[in-house]
């Protein structure tokens, strides 16, 4: 029985041992990890396109407010690619100490396992006489006890060989665990080189971006003339635009109070013509009561004609309630392109492949001349010279206009939603043109100061403004 007290120990330890291995081993890779290597990688993808665009204004033979702007946008950028960096590491950091915390514990179950496994042999050498063996299990009191002994015995030497394979399987954990542990120091390693080598390219676009600003502040009358010419031709942009709303939504009341008068005079064409019926038959009815009167020499009043009761109407249920009304809506049609142009919201596409915003909607600070504020009707997109314009909604095209100063104007209208394309150079299309969504309409024109192609995305809601950019869908 001594044997069996000294046993069981052993057996309970070795039990718990794989269990306790196994929830080490599979430990979850957190999946904020993976979001950060998107995001790097996407903000590394924007930071080339930000190369190229400073590239491009680059080629113009002087300073411009579009290098000022790349540049800003690439700092920008690359100021949140370091911060993505840091995140990183914090993680990596996180790794690195929970692998020291396994190493340390895989140590130490290991330790233990090899001290119980040098007890286990030193047990099995003192006994390894095969009498011993058979004395323990012949020594039983009763045939049940005996085979009980036998068990123990066999379960003894199974427990012997589960200690040897885990000892092995800990030892082969703990090399993983230790050549995990050394990626992780080198994946330190590399996102700090990387960490460093973006801060000093962020210092380097820090000074670019001081001297291009300073070139710029010595040019700072020609920049207040640029400044008032562009607010001038916005105005110009702005008025005729407001003008054919205004016109469009006149012309809809006009067609909806001729409407209205053609139906009270169909109404009343109606009236008169069911009135005139009832006349002619009440007449008739009477003729035909004195006819019949007359053929039989009886002398009375002939009868009242009498009106056949309308049965009455079943009751309706009320109305669902329904948006205000608005004249720009007042075909079905109108409505449903209304509806599905709000439904949209937030999913239309750009109307350029590939671009960015470099005016933002509302009024804002000048980059350079700061006593300065200027107020965009919609968004600047900067593209490449010549690139194609595509709607950004089905509709129809209601003016095709050419405002000096902003090139060809393309409005379309969507139910009571314009979408106005300003600053093209070429156009495709004409008035009342049914368009369908991403069909080409015109091309950019080009910026000979930036040395880039503009095209400018206004939204109307009748004659009030929207933000572009809530309707558009982020990149």
């Amino acid at each position: 029985m001594l044997y069996l007290k000294k046993l069981i120990p052993f057996m309970l330890f070795i039990w718990l041992a794989p269990a306790v291995l196994h929830a080490q081993s599979n430990q979850n890779q957190q999946p904020t990890r993976e979001e950060l290597e998107r995001r790097k990688r996407e903000l590394q993808k924007e930071i080339d396109e930000a190369n190229e665009a400073l590239k491009e204004t680059k080629r113009s033979t002087r300073e411009s407010m579009g290098q000022l702007r790349a540049l800003r946008n690439k700092i920008m950028l690359r100021s949140r690619l370091i911060n993505n960096i840091n995140e990183e590491i914090n993680f990596i950091n996180g790794d690195i100490n929970g692998a020291y915390r396994d190493v340390k514990t895989l140590q130490k179950d290991l330790d233990t396992l090899k001290a119980q496994y040098a007890q286990l042999v030193v047990y099995a050498y003192k006994n390894r006489s095969t009498y011993d063996m058979i004395n323990f299990v012949f020594s039983a009191q009763n045939f049940n006890d005996a085979i009980r002994r036998y068990a123990y015995l066999k379960q003894y030497r199974e427990y012997r060989h589960r200690q040897a394979s885990n000892i092995v399987e800990t030892q082969e954990l703990l090399n993983r665990k230790i050549e995990s542990l050394q990626s992780q120091k080198e994946k330190r390693a590399d996102a700090l080189k990387s960490e460093q080598d973006e801060r000093q390219t962020l210092e380097k676009d820090r000074k670019e971006q001081d001297e291009v600003f300073n070139k710029l502040k010595g040019r700072e009358k020609e920049l207040v003339e640029d400044i008032n010419k562009r607010k001038k031709d916005a105005q110009n942009v702005q008025a005729a635009i407001r003008a054919v709303i205004r016109r469009e939504i006149e012309e809809e009341r006009r067609k909806a109070e001729a409407e209205e008068v053609a139906r009270k005079k169909a109404v009343e064409e109606k009236r008169k013509r069911d009135e005139a019926a009832r006349k002619a038959a009440a007449a008739a009815a009477a003729a035909a009561a004195a006819a019949n009167n007359n053929n039989n020499n009886v002398a009375t009043t002939p009868p009242p004609v009498k009106e056949t009761p309308k049965a009455p109407e079943p009751e309706r249920p009320a109305p669902a309630p329904s948006r205000s009304a608005n004249v720009l809506e007042a075909t079905p049609e109108a409505l449903a392109l209304s509806e599905s142009f709000e439904n949209n919201r937030g999913k239309l596409p750009w109307p350029v492949s590939n671009g960015n915003v470099i005016g933002h909607f509302g009024r804002q600070h000048h980059a350079v001349v700061e006593k300065i504020d200027v107020e965009n009707d919609g968004i600047i997109i900067a593209t490449s010279k010549g690139a194609a314009v595509k709607t950004i909604f089905e509709g129809e095209v209601r003016r095709v206009m050419v405002i000096p100063g902003s090139g060809y104007v393309v409005m379309i209208r969507h139910g009571q939603y314009f979408t106005n394309y300003v600053r093209l150079q070429t156009v495709s299309v004409k008035t009342g043109d049914k368009v369908r969504t991403g069909q080409m309409i015109g091309t950019a024109s080009t910026n000979d100061i930036e040395n880039q192609g503009e095209v400018e995305l206004q939204i109307y809601k009748g004659v009030v403004k929207q933000n572009p950019e809530i309707w558009i869908m982020r990149r």
